[in-house]
């Protein structure tokens, strides 16, 4: 069963026990003005991990990590100037931008789905006073099971995954109730409307001095997890459900089981050497590269559990395996 905090009675207290969560790679509950968050230290893979698996039937789609303000948002991601506009504007509050991450970013992978960029946000109050005192970007998508209606307060999380996490920070009833509106700026100063949410377009619009384009369909996955059929793809070659590798092949295997042939491999790699599909989430991106960085012409990938975590990960794999344009 979580543990309540009552943000407004005991604010140092919420203060103390979300950092101690966050720090031992736990997501929490968090309030925010537009929805009840389900929070995870964004440099964390196996935290991010949790989200999904909390979460429950995990997609991968990328999360938006929310930042304190907007000096710690430049120090992970790329302004252009309309972007910066807007993150004025409107920040702290109700706006997610999609921005190209720097380099050196320590957000994982695994919270962008694998893309070179990030949806950022700076929330109000209570929420962004946390990471402040954290001192790293929290990856919070709504916290609720996959497929049922976004929380608004402390008793609908309860209600929903309150068996599932330690720590429910109770801020009230979240006054905005929608979540962020999500915006992208791209080449030649277009931009475009991810998803609508807590800010209105016109107001988006005036800032940015011209009209917003819509997406065929307003929604976020279109545009960040990957919905092509071929995508997460390394530049090696990538065989599936693997039995035997080939001299020179690398290879990603599970579950500490040994595969005919590795000892030729180029470079082995095991996602999870206990079974964990937790772990091998976590892991998943960054043995795909590790792997194309060894120089192997192709990646040979022994099969994964399809249940839980799994059914992500299979997907991400088969993007990875599709025949390339």
């Amino acid at each position: 069963m979580a543990r309540h905090i009552h943000i407004e009675n005991e604010r140092e207290t919420a203060l103390q026990a979300a950092v101690t969560e966050l720090a031992a790679g736990q997501p929490i509950a968090l309030p925010t003005e537009t929805v009840y968050g389900l929070a995870a230290d964004a440099t964390n893979p196996a935290a991010i991990a949790r989200i999904y698996e909390t979460k429950g039937r995990p997609q991968f789609n990328p999360l938006i990590c929310h930042m304190a303000d907007i000096a710690m948002a430049e120090r992970y991601a790329i302004f252009d100037p309309i972007s910066l506009d807007l993150a004025e504007a409107f920040w702290p509050g109700p706006l997610t931008l999609v921005l190209p991450l720097k380099p050196a970013s320590d957000i994982h992978a695994l919270a962008t789905a694998g893309l070179d960029t990030v949806g950022i946000r700076v929330p109000q109050g209570f929420a962004g006073d946390l990471i402040r005192r954290f001192g790293k970007p929290l990856a919070a998508p709504s916290a609720n099971s996959s497929g049922k209606i976004s929380p608004t307060s402390a008793a609908h999380v309860e209600a929903d995954l309150g068996q599932k996490i330690n720590l429910i920070l109770d801020g009230g009833a979240a006054s905005v109730g929608v979540e962020s509106t999500i915006v992208k700026v791209e080449e030649g100063g277009r931009v475009r409307l991810l998803r609508p949410g807590g800010v209105v377009t016109a107001e988006i619009e005036r800032v940015a001095g011209k009209r917003l384009e819509r997406s065929e369909k307003a929604s976020a996955a279109i545009e960040a997890p990957g919905m092509l059929a071929s995508h997460y793809a390394p530049g090696a070659a990538v065989r599936l459900n693997a039995t035997s590798v080939s001299p020179g092949e690398a290879l990603i295997r599970f579950e500490g089981i040994p595969v005919a042939g590795e000892e030729t491999a180029r470079a082995v790699f095991d996602l999870s050497p206990s079974g964990d599909l937790s772990e091998a989430a976590a892991n998943l991106f960054d043995y795909l590269k590790a792997a194309d960085a060894s120089g192997a012409d192709s990646i040979a990938i022994t099969s994964i559990p399809t249940h839980g975590l799994g059914e992500a990960i299979n997907d991400r794999l088969s993007r990875a395996a599709a025949p390339r344009s």
